[in-house]
């Protein structure tokens, strides 16, 4: 196994060796000196160096002032670029349109989000009767000055008339869950801290189930993410009398606790990783209950739809690949006596419930199809769809008369539905009046050939009229990872790029969900490369047809599509001109040593693991492949300085060992938002200028010295 040789500290501090000037469009770069440390770690006789190690405490002056140096760097490159101000004012005028989200009904009263523009958080509004004037009810903008806190979550007891929510300080993902009186917008007790990957679900209105880990003592890596538990806190007492409900005996990463709607049960979900799950539950009505199982093991993912007449209706991919829903007694829940109700299809199923019916959503290449159904699986009805796109919704409670959906794809903005289930009929709720003509733009959906000859769904969008003559700015983004679907929807920033005559490709890489737990697994361990080779053949498909060429495509993606750029950009250089790497997870021989990365391990693996998987991973570990003497593209790697899930060190290494090794002109930065997490809760005015700077990153370096449809920009 891996022995640790520690050599740091010994006073023989090396420095980067690419701290010259270097030039990209008259703009003059000087990187910062980084620091090298000897430190070795040995996995199965190999040794591997890692001299930026040091960066992993994000802590640490030091560090700090190594962020400090960067982004003094990369901002006054930015600040350069001719029409970046240009961009981020076109992205604050589309973006100022009133939004608004599907409304629900708690107690009395129904609650709406909605944004006036550009307000750094949505604001919960409410009413009682229709034509009564909307109160504001909770607004996350007044939870700090610089708009960082946000609101992570809410849950209202079953009568409406108790709030517990979430809300989330510099984008962590550690919350704190605050208990508010609704009917009087009064808080009611001490603020519960230090609570994790949670949701909240009542008991009742005496109090609330949540999870969390052992709260770290200094920096994030510190953190114990082996074993989450399930809480439940009774109002009025102290936090530190909540019991453990789960998760005190057993370790499991992580932990989750819901309870039925008719609040008879406590449904619990238990995992070791981002795949495959423990169910058990618990009758609520007999304090003295025991909690029972579902289903033991992590193979499959199951999960409680609804309980009715003392069955649990199931949702479940066990033979099924793709999903099906199952009844059975609560009595004797084995997997033996599983029922169908709704067996399983080529189409990957995802369920919602409401008015007393299951809506199932499947996707079809990636595009969405709705069908409602009985709750003994007799079909009711096709439910017909604005265009073709992504639906979501369909939820509500079992007496809801209405219900809402939503519906977007790639140049349709988003807009809210209203559907009666006993009827079929559905209506526009709310259309945004947004600066944006979708009948300017088109999007198609191809299918391609990947290296081992996969055919691979890629949706791209574009102007009408565009000419397919190599030359058209384009961004391929992807993800291909962790059973994450990526599905057709709207975005004001790509809108923005498709406006200038940029092309924006999304290809529906192996590793997601879009065509089931197959799908998935050919893209997990092992099999990891199927998804760079998918990215690949996607970009040499958008070469080869024309749209675009290396010298006009950029790649990017965040987190696990962090890791698909960097490890592509440095198996292949040459195939794209710009890489904009977003808070990846790029040192994989290390990353599930960092907060809650053993989770990971499903998909990826760990280089303990044996040496086989050891060596997979250092193949393709972007901090591990970055190589003397190569000319990488022009890369902006962004991050944020306290991202307590994928830890900016993976960022800070990665950058280090480019701004080192590279060879040319293209420049090398790293973009740090301070007092920022994995991007969740990210405020509205600091997403205008992200995309302003990625964007204008990317033109300028594609040899744009103005914007590609100056001419026809507004505002």
């Amino acid at each position: 196994m891996k022995k640790i040789l520690l050599i740091t500290m010994i006073g023989v501090f090396m420095v980067s060796c690419n701290n010259s000037e270097s030039k990209k469009n008259n703009i003059k770069l000087k990187y910062p000196i980084t620091k090298k440390v000897d430190t070795v770690t040995n996995y199965f006789g190999t040794e591997v160096k890692d001299a930026y190690r040091w960066l992993e405490d994000d802590m640490s002056e030091e560090t700090a002032n190594w962020v400090k140096d960067q982004n003094e760097v990369t901002f006054d490159y930015l600040s350069n670029i001719p029409y970046r101000e240009e961009l981020k004012n076109r992205l604050e005028k589309l973006w100022n349109y009133e939004k608004i989200g599907s409304p629900f009904k708690e107690g009395d009263y129904t609650y709406f989000y909605k944004n006036n523009g550009l307000q750094n958080q949505y604001v919960l509004y409410r009413y009682k009767n229709e034509n009564d004037e909307p109160e504001v009810f909770l607004d996350p903008n007044s939870f700090s000055e610089d708009g960082t806190t946000s609101l992570g979550g809410l849950s209202f007891s079953k009568d409406g008339s108790i709030l517990a929510y979430a809300i989330s300080e510099g984008g962590s993902d550690w919350r704190k869950i605050i208990i508010m009186d609704a009917a009087s917008k009064e808080i009611k007790e001490d603020t519960i801290i230090d609570v994790k990957f949670s949701g909240m679900a009542w008991k009742g209105n005496e109090g609330i189930f949540y999870s969390s880990y052992e709260k770290p003592k200094g920096s994030e890596l510190s953190a114990k993410t082996d074993q989450h538990r399930l809480f439940y806190h009774k109002l009025g007492t102290s936090q530190k009398s909540d019991k453990v409900l789960f998760g005190e005996n057993e370790k499991r990463r992580y932990v989750g606790g819901s309870v039925t709607e008719d609040e008879k049960y406590l449904i619990i979900t238990a995992s070791t990783s981002t795949s495959g799950n423990e169910l058990y539950f618990k009758d609520l009505s007999n304090p003295k209950s025991e909690i029972k199982p579902i289903i033991l093991g992590f193979d499959y993912d199951t999960y409680v739809l609804d309980h009715k007449n003392g069955e649990f209706l199931l949702v479940t991919n066990v033979d099924a690949p793709n999903k099906r829903i199952v009844k059975v007694s609560v009595k004797n829940p084995d997997s033996k006596n599983w029922v169908n109700v709704i067996p399983e299809t080529k189409n990957v199923l995802s369920p919602s419930k409401a008015s007393g019916f299951i809506f199932t959503n499947y996707m079809v290449d990636a595009v969405s199809k709705v069908m409602q159904y009985d709750y003994n699986g007799k079909l009711v009805r096709e439910i017909e769809l604005p265009g073709v796109g992504s639906a979501g919704g369909f939820g509500g409670k079992k007496d809801a008369e209405t219900i809402y959906y939503s519906f977007s794809n790639y140049i349709t903005p988003g807009s809210i539905y209203s559907f009666k289930p006993a009827t079929g009929v559905s209506a526009v709720y709310k259309k945004p009046a947004i600066d944006f003509n979708s009948e300017d733009f088109e999007s198609k959906q191809v299918f391609y050939t990947s290296k081992d000859g996969t055919k691979v769904p890629m949706i791209i969008s574009y102007k009408k009229g565009t000419e397919l003559n190599g030359k058209n700015p384009t961004i391929l983004y992807a993800y291909g990872g962790f059973n994450i679907s990526l599905t057709p929807s709207f975005s004001i920033s790509n809108a923005v790029w498709m406006e200038q005559g940029g092309i924006f490709a999304v290809p529906n890489l192996r590793g997601g969900g879009e065509y089931g737990k197959e799908w998935h697994k050919a893209g997990t361990k092992l099999q990891k490369q199927n998804v760079f080779d998918d990215f690949i053949a996607a970009a040499e498909y958008l070469i080869d047809n024309k749209y675009t060429s290396s010298n006009h495509l950029a790649i990017r993606g965040g987190s696990n599509g962090g890791l698909l750029v960097g490890a592509t950009m440095t198996q292949r250089p040459d195939l794209m001109k710009v890489a904009l790497p977003a808070v990846g997870v790029m040192d994989m021989l290390r990353y599930h040593t960092f907060t809650a990365g053993a989770g990971w391990a499903y998909d990826y693996g760990t280089a303990e693991d044996s040496k086989e998987m050891f060596e997979y991973l250092k193949g393709y570990s972007p901090v591990h492949n970055v190589k003397e003497g190569v000319e990488y593209p022009a890369t902006m790697v962004t991050t944020g300085d306290h991202d307590d899930r994928v830890v900016p060190a993976h960022s800070f290494k990665f950058a280090a060992e480019l701004q080192d090794k590279q060879t040319g002109d293209n420049p090398t930065l790293i973009r740090i938002e301070t007092n920022a997490g994995h991007g969740a809760g990210t405020p509205v005015s600091k997403t205008i200028e992200q995309y302003a700077d990625i964007f204008g990153f990317t033109l300028y370096n594609m040899g744009y010295k103005e914007l590609p449809s100056k001419a026809k920009i507004k505002g």
